[in-house]
């Protein structure tokens, strides 16, 4: 019967479901409503908030932000590969030989815009 095997797998989902939902509707009952207007206020750091929040940002920020994550998980992929490198294959030497040309060509092109990051 199929759908005595799946009953275990029910019960569980529905707890699981059940008990997130629970701790939702439990902490109405338990958390203090003395909200004032200091409690409304936006944090930041303890300051007092100036200004428009809503301001918009030059896009050579997000290109420059994914350059540094680009590059920070070419940094971990080495230091993985450094750490194997005797055990490995001529073709795993070669396939990440390809990745590291591929990553200083990339570096290379991204260094010769740097008036579009930089500006």
């Amino acid at each position: 019967m199929l759908g005595h095997d799946y009953l275990p797998v029910a019960i569980f989902a529905l707890i699981a479901i059940a008990i997130p939902l629970l701790t939702f509707w439990l902490t109405r009952f338990f958390r203090p409503h003395h909200s004032t207007e200091l409690k409304l206020t936006t944090y930041e750091c303890g300051e007092e908030p100036l200004g428009e929040a809503m301001i918009q940002f030059h896009f050579q920020y997000y290109m420059f932000a994914i350059l540094f994550l680009v590059f920070d998980l070419v940094a971990v992929f080495l230091l993985l590969w450094v750490a194997v490198y005797t055990d490995l294959t001529f073709t795993a030497k070669f396939a990440m030989g390809l990745f590291l040309a591929i990553t200083l060509l990339s570096l290379w092109y991204a260094l010769r815009k740097e008036e579009v990051i930089w500006i």
